[in-house]
């Protein structure tokens, strides 16, 4: 079954002297600034970085994006909404990019699909970046593929943990996993109930080997996290360890717009 995350069919929001409600089509104030991230093995990447408009950022949010030969890319739709929103909604920086030989709008990363592997050099050149930036508490966030980058590959950079949105744990090896166990860093796996690969029970049992994992089942949850209530609940279980002061979500936004 494809990862393709699908088109989302909310409504377009409407404004009313209430304020606009937040849905798939609203993009909140953020300062957003194109940017190149450079691999050791001589690609480049594009991306967006996003910031508070007016405030410097609490926490910082690197997303890792969906299976790119299924479709995913740094516009797949929860990836899109975060850069969105959270930035005016919860004081966050966020940095999207496409992994190496994927396009999206913003551009193209050289280079080709490397499974998994060669993504190392893509998430290395990430936290680079961060860092050159001065950004502050980078945390990996990383949806289906991108999961699979975070445990594979995070524990080689000094992030404070990973958030796992989908994951199908098929490129991590048990061995990868387990080294996450008494590692210092927060883990934290969002299983969707109706997940395509990996459901909660399975997925339990896979995380048993981190005991300290987050667990966080979500009832009624799907792989794609499809429609604006499921999307509210991924970004609200992002910004309750990113940011938790930030906790609740508004669903309205009563400021100017972009």
């Amino acid at each position: 079954m494809s990862e393709t995350p699908a088109q989302d069919a909310s409504a377009t929001a409407g404004e009313t002297e209430a304020g606009v409600e937040i849905r798939a089509a609203v993009e909140l104030p953020a300062r957003r600034e194109n940017i190149e991230l450079r691999t050791a093995d001589g690609l480049t990447l594009v991306g967006e970085l996003s910031l508070p408009l007016e405030k410097a950022p609490v926490a910082t949010m690197l997303a890792l994006h969906p299976l790119p030969t299924a479709g995913g890319f740094m516009d797949s739709h929860v990836i899109r909404k975060a850069a969105a929103r959270l930035p005016a909604l919860a004081d966050m920086a966020m940095l999207r990019f496409n992994f190496r030989g994927v396009s999206s709008p913003r551009g193209t990363s050289e280079g080709e699909f490397g499974d998994g592997v060669d993504e190392r050099l893509d998430l290395a050149a990430a936290v680079d970046f961060v860092a050159q930036r001065g950004l502050p508490v980078p945390w990996l966030v990383g949806w289906s593929f991108g999961t699979e980058v975070a445990l594979k590959h995070g524990l080689a950079h000094e992030l404070p943990g990973a958030i796992l949105l989908s994951p199908p744990l098929r490129r991590t090896t048990d061995a990868e996993l387990a080294a996450w166990a008494g590692s210092g860093r927060r883990l934290v796996a969002v299983v969707p109930e109706l997940d395509d690969f990996l459901r909660p029970a399975e997925a339990a049992e896979r995380f048993a080997a981190v005991p300290e994992t987050e667990f966080v089942a979500v009832e009624g949850g799907r792989h794609l996290w499809v429609g604006e209530q499921q999307t509210r609940r991924v970004l609200s279980e992002i910004v309750a360890r990113l940011n938790p002061a930030a906790l609740p979500l508004p669903t309205r936004w009563t400021g100017p717009l972009a």
